[in-house]
């Protein structure tokens, strides 16, 4: 079962969606929490990290969801 997960976490088609899902709701985040701090260009690296973590939970996110609901197809429906 876990190799199972682990092999459509790194899916195609799972990739691709996570990786436009973190894209847009990465940026919209961002805008807002950071959105002032770039503006007044105040940068530094701990901020930088916080906006790297702003867009890999959206990804992770939306891994988790699919492969869920990829998982959950395969057993019949809704579990």
């Amino acid at each position: 079962m876990k190799t199972e997960w682990l092999s459509l976490c790194f899916s195609k088609s799972v990739m691709r969606r996570a990786f436009y899902t973190s894209l847009v709701v990465g940026i919209v985040l961002i805008a807002i929490n950071h959105g002032d701090a770039i503006l007044r260009k105040q940068m530094d690296s701990v901020r930088l990290f916080r906006m790297c973590l702003t867009v890999l939970v959206p990804y992770i996110v939306s891994t988790v969801s699919s492969v869920s609901t990829v998982l959950s197809m395969r057993n019949g429906g809704d579990q």
